[in-house]
Parts: structure tokens; C-alpha cells; sequence
């Protein structure tokens, strides 16, 4: 029997998203393709150390303990740019770390991300930014984990999420009347329009997965009333009053929730992040990850007109 995806949460990962591959990587840089094959054969049995994304990973694995693991809810693909003999120290590492990935595409120097649609997935995410920049360019949901100095609980159990709304679960039409009228036309034409939904954004599929987890959890929740929920999302967004409502809606009539709503106005994300602690936040605005990148995992989805000439 075929295995099916269309009924599970599919999530890519690029090997620099998931480890650290600093040094590898420069090896690459510095001596080449060569050179950098033949360090990752030497250094085979090495397990490489987690990367940004790692804890996020780990903690959407560990939610398929609520189902038959031959079922699972959530499905880990590796989509790489190695070579299957380098990509070896890579699945050798994810054994290592325990963690339940089996499936993985190795295209030597080429961005396996044209795959998403064939494995399902409504999530790409890499180190890279070139490769996420090709991805979004083609219609695909994909985001840039960059560098942080947070340091993972292995011990927490639970997996916070934390999203940006315009350019992220909605579209930038919203964004690009803000560029052009300023904040008050911005604030006028989404109370004009705040019974009509947005188009959606490239997270939004991303989010509807989550939620069909949530909805697991809860009915968990019901039958075992000693069972705490462990998936947390959040939305962080600059609008506030009156263009919230616009937000809000959308959300519901697109049969999406989200956990917390902080509607800032303007205010510093990265303070609020600090205190929140997602272990993943996704954002389309670079101004704004800048802040919170050093505290906070945080992931650049390059869509839309925030991200025209980058």
C-alpha cells in the first residue's frame, strides 16, 4: 500500500536548517566541492550539532505520540542540496539525535524545493536564503531560519509558534495600501473592509496543519482531563484598533485560530518575543526579525512588497 501525505502536516528541511553546518560550509567556501565531499566522508560518524530549527522539529515529532507512529500527524522530510554520499552524515546525525525522520531528497547542488507540491508539503525551511527566495519566487511556502543565540530546553515539551499576519497568513494587499496612503489609510481601508477576508498568505496552509493538530489535542483534552496541551499559537502583528478586526475575521472565515493575539501598534516585537519565547516566529519583514533573531528563533518568509528590492 502507498504511503499517503495528503491527509498529514508535511514540513521540508534543509540539513543547515536542522544542524549547524558552519564548518562544513566553510570548508565549501574556501576549498570547494571536492574538498568539502571529502570532509563530510572523513567526518561521516561525526553527528552534527543542532541548528536553529532543531527544537521546533524535535517538538512537532514528539505530537505524533497521540497517534499510531505507522500514522503519524506530522511528517519531517529532509530536501537537500547534498549529494546522497555527504547526505549520509546527515541522516546519520538524525539518528543519533533520535529524532523520527526516514524520508529525505538529496539533489547534489541543486534546490530540491520544486518537490514540495509531489511530497505535500506546506512548509520549506533553510538556512539558505538563495534557496527560500527560488522557492517563494515559484509559489512556494518557504522561510529563512536565521542565526540566534537562544539556547533549547530539552527538557519543554511543549512547541510555541508564532506568526506575523500581513505577508505571512494573509496576503501584502493590505501592506502595499499602507506604502501608499500611510498609516490613517491604512487604518481607514481595513475598517471599510473588515468583513471581508483577506486573500491568504503563504503560511496560511502552514497554519491550517497546526490547527488540525490543535484539534487533536483538544479531543485528548476532553477525554483525559489531566492532559495539558502542548501546541501554542500565536499571532504578532504591528496592526492594532480598528484594523485588528480585519485580521480576526479572516481568520475565522477561513476556519483558522490562533491562541494569543497581540495587536502592537507599532510597538518593539523583539521585547514581546522575549517574553513569549516561540520556539519558531515568522515574519516578512526583516526590520523586525533584526530584533528579535539574537532572542528568539525567527524565520524570514521574503514575500510580497516588503520584499521587492531584497
Amino acid at each position: 500500500m502507498k504511503y499517503d501525505l495528503s491527509d498529514r502536516l508535511v514540513v521540508g528541511i534543509a540539513s543547515s536548517a536542522l544542524f549547524d553546518l558552519t564548518e562544513g560550509d566553510a570548508v565549501f567556501r574556501e576549498q570547494g566541492e571536492d574538498a568539502y565531499r571529502a570532509y563530510q566522508g572523513t567526518h561521516a560518524d561525526d553527528i552534527l550539532e543542532k541548528g536553529v530549527a532543531f527544537p521546533f522539529i524535535r517538538r512537532l515529532l514528539s505530537l505524533n505520540s497521540h497517534v499510531d507512529h505507522r500514522d503519524p500527524l506530522a511528517e519531517v522530510i529532509i530536501l537537500s542540496r547534498n549529494d546522497p554520499d555527504t547526505g549520509l552524515r546527515v541522516m546519520r546525525s538524525i539518528a543519533a539525535h533520535d529524532l523520527h525522520i526516514s524520508r529525505a531528497v538529496f539533489q547534489q547542488g541543486r534546490s530540491a524545493h520544486r518537490f514540495m507540491p509531489a511530497l505535500n508539503m506546506s512548509l520549506f525551511l533553510s538556512a539558505n536564503g538563495s534557496d527560500v527566495r527560488e522557492a517563494m519566487a515559484d509559489g512556494l511556502p518557504a522561510g529563512h531560519v536565521l542565526r540566534t543565540e537562544r539556547v533549547d530546553d530539552d527538557a519543554d515539551q511543549d512547541l510555541r509558534i508564532a506568526f506575523d499576519f500581513d505577508g505571512v497568513l494573509a496576503g501584502d494587499a493590505s501592506e502595499r495600501i499602507f506604502r501608499i496612503e500611510g498609516i490613517d489609510g491604512f487604518r481607514a481601508h481595513e475598517a471599510r473592509n473588515a468583513t471581508t477576508a483577506h486573500d491568504p498568505g503563504p503560511l496560511r496552509n502552514f497554519l491550517a496543519g497546526i490547527n488540525r493538530i490543535q484539534r487533536l489535542e483538544e479531543e485528548t483534552r476532553l477525554a483525559d482531563p489531566t492532559y495539558r496541551p502542548r501546541l501554542r499559537v500565536s499571532l504578532v502583528t504591528a496592526r492594532d484598533a480598528p484594523s485588528h478586526e480585519r485580521a480576526v475575521r479572516s481568520l475565522k472565515q477561513w476556519g483558522l485560530r490562533v491562541n494569543d493575539a497581540f495587536f502592537l501598534g507599532g510597538i518593539d516585537k523583539a521585547a514581546v518575543m522575549r517574553a513569549l519565547d516561540p520556539h519558531l516566529f515568522f515574519d516578512d519583514q526583516i526590520a523586525h526579525l533584526n530584533g528579535t533573531a539574537p532572542a528568539t528563533p525567527s524565520v524570514h518568509v521574503p514575500f510580497g512588497v516588503a520584499n521587492a528590492s531584497s
